[in-house]
């Protein structure tokens, strides 16, 4: 979308007839979600189009349709997912216009942890050791390779790693199975796990000490935990329960979710924030004014009286 065609937008959706009480409701709850969602948002753009420009203008693309549809919230969700929901749509039809959606994604078999040779040094070492190292190259990495999964994996990660959304949000948020949400988190962690510790540095991994049925089922519950709102479960699983091998793995996939938590760090540029306010504003005072415009009554004109008779 061009920039122009854009801000024409942001102007002509002020002139959108709102309820005066509504308006002002709107108006309130959208600089508050502005504020607090801003942010990620705008981080999460920048992932999704590539460049600054394009990211931008999904962001404004997202608060205009906000600002439009604010009648049309039937509050399923909470306000925040539901902005969330439209930045989704928003970004699907993006990256259509651009070349069409990238179904490619490596098989299950490739991204499990099975038959490698070694684990990331960083992660054999105990808790705690070499963690910001490894956290500063786990960034690095993990931000390049997440703009590498094909988009329907792509968001649901986003939305649930770097957003913080619950899987049942996430569900809302794109109108997808809760189950095919965890499945599709379960195998894109998998694949960034892969790129993280291609290119780390790596010790021979420690032998199993379990039959592989056993590491699966650790490894199942492991990504299961890591589905629970507001938790990577460190410590779910009894340690002792744990051979050294699986838990280096689940060790690595920690940096993954960190790596991914700390994208949605970072500030709104200023100048989008106010156009975004403007807007808001805008709509607000056009309600405002509108509500103020008395409108004819409507109704059965009078009938006439007839005559008297004396």
């Amino acid at each position: 979308m061009r920039r122009g065609t854009l801000r024409n937008r942001m102007t002509s959706v002020a002139r959108i007839p709102t309820g005066q009480a509504d308006a002002a409701d709107a108006a309130r709850q959208l600089g508050t979600i502005l504020e607090r969602e801003g942010p990620r948002l705008f981080a999460i753009a920048l992932r999704m189009c590539g460049n600054r420009a394009d990211a931008e203008d999904m962001v404004q693309d997202t608060f205009l349709q906000a600002i439009r549809k604010w009648d049309t919230f039937r509050g399923e969700s909470s306000r925040g997912t539901w902005l969330w929901s439209i930045a989704t749509r928003s970004c699907k039809v993006r990256m259509r216009r651009k070349g069409g959606i990238d179904r490619r994604m490596p098989a299950m078999s490739q991204v499990m942890p099975w038959g490698e040779t070694t684990i990331m040094a960083a992660a054999a070492k105990g808790a705690g050791a070499g963690e910001a190292a490894a956290s500063k190259e786990s960034v690095r990495r993990v931000q390049g390779a997440i703009v590498t999964l094909p988009e329907h994996y792509r968001i649901p990660l986003l939305l649930k790693e770097v957003v913080g959304l619950s899987v049942e949000d996430v569900s809302a948020a794109t109108g997808l199975d809760p189950n095919t949400i965890k499945t599709r988190l379960h195998r894109a962690r998998l694949a960034l796990r892969k790129v993280l510790t291609s290119g780390s540095r790596a010790i021979e991994a420690p032998m199993p000490i379990y039959e592989k049925q056993v590491c699966l089922d650790l490894l199942r519950m492991k990504l299961e935990a890591m589905d629970r709102p507001g938790s990577r479960a460190r410590s779910v699983i009894p340690q002792a329960e744990v051979c050294a091998r699986c838990r280096a793995v689940f060790r690595e996939l920690d940096f993954v979710a960190d790596a991914c938590a700390s994208m949605g760090e970072g500030e709104m540029p200023r100048a989008l924030r106010d156009k975004i306010a403007a807007a808001i504003k805008a709509s607000d005072q056009s309600a405002h004014a509108a509500a103020g415009v008395k409108r004819p009554r409507v109704g059965r004109p009078p009938v006439p009286r007839k005559p008297s008779s004396r």
